[in-house]
């Protein structure tokens, strides 16, 4: 199982979430929205949604406009960051990594009728394990007006239907279809584990990913491509040669996806520190337009996961900073 959601917080982190919140309030200020855009990587930005079956360009479709930049105008180009609602509430609270956050673009991932973060400004992003779940919300009505965008988080694991396991590139296209009709971007983050069903026994998942063309094939639908990466952060090497292979094949598919890199404060296996983050940052800055900054939860999404270390992600954003 990727180290993916950090949905709900650990039972030792309910507490201190309710106090992350009521200090973002205070530093809302320090978060303010403006409308400069994040430069991101070299050829990538975060482009306007593509109307049904075509490709975003940068400028969008007629008459459209991007989304407004999240932070004030800076003159440092810091990466985007992507939490979940649970991991900012839990490092706004330190002022290093607010500043950090402060330089850069932030997307906060909601749950369905999840309601943002108080006090803190950052573009709406709502996150569905299945498709056919995000294309009945979006249809619906249930993704609320405002929302930059919606995510399409597949992986091999009892929250994502077997069907679109078998074949997520479609079910990510068809929920394309579905958000560019209604204004939507889309960001795909395909988890390594898909290449259990998808290639079984083919070499180390990373290499099958690769092997499969899985990043291109996203990039072909998909406004924003969020790379799984957090499993490989203790191996710098690996990190940057996986995320360089992917970044190049998403970008060959289509030069204005943006990409993304998961970062994992706590995952499965030996513990990790900042160092590791910041090493796999380093690593990559350049081949990427920023990052998703796992804080996992221990439960049914990311069973094995090792107690959230939101120290960690502190630790990493004040080395940035």
């Amino acid at each position: 199982m990727d180290t993916r959601q950090d949905l709900r917080p650990a039972d030792g982190w309910s507490r201190a979430a309710v106090l992350a919140t009521a200090a973002a309030a205070a530093v809302a200020w320090l978060l303010a929205a403006c409308s400069a855009e994040v430069p991101g990587a070299p050829g990538s930005h975060s482009p306007p949604p593509a109307s049904p079956g075509s490709h975003a360009s940068p400028e969008g479709p007629a008459g459209s406009h991007a989304a407004p930049a999240v932070g004030p105008a800076r003159t440092r180009g810091g990466p985007i960051w992507l939490l979940t609602r649970s991991a900012l509430s839990q490092v706004v609270t330190d002022p290093g990594a607010r500043e950090a956050l402060r330089a850069s673009r932030v997307y906060e991932i909601l749950q369905p009728r999840q309601p943002p973060l108080p006090g803190v400004a950052a573009e709406r992003v709502v996150t569905f394990a299945s498709a056919a779940a995000l294309e009945q919300a979006v249809v619906d009505g249930q993704v609320p007006a405002g929302t930059y965008g919606v995510l399409y988080d597949p992986e091999a694991w009892s929250f994502t239907p077997p069907a679109e396991q078998r074949d997520p590139v479609q079910a990510a296209a068809r929920a394309a279809v579905v958000a560019h009709a209604h204004g939507l971007r889309l960001i795909v983050a395909p988890a390594l584990n898909l290449t259990t069903v998808l290639a079984p026994g083919r070499g180390p998942r990373w290499q099958a990913f690769l092997d499969l063309g899985l990043a291109g094939r996203m990039a072909r639908v998909a406004d924003v491509v969020e790379l799984q990466a957090q499993s490989l952060e203790r191996s710098t090497a690996t990190y940057a040669a996986f995320v360089r292979a992917a970044a190049a094949q998403a970008a060959g598919v289509n030069p204005h996806v943006t990409v993304l890199a998961g970062l994992s404060t706590n995952p499965p296996g030996a513990p990790v520190g900042s160092q590791n983050l910041a090493s796999a940052i380093q690593a990559t800055r350049s081949l990427v337009a920023g990052y998703w900054l796992n804080i996992p939860g221990q439960g049914a999404r990311c069973p094995t996961c090792n107690a959230p270390r939101p120290d960690i992600a502190v630790q990493t954003l004040r080395q940035l900073g």
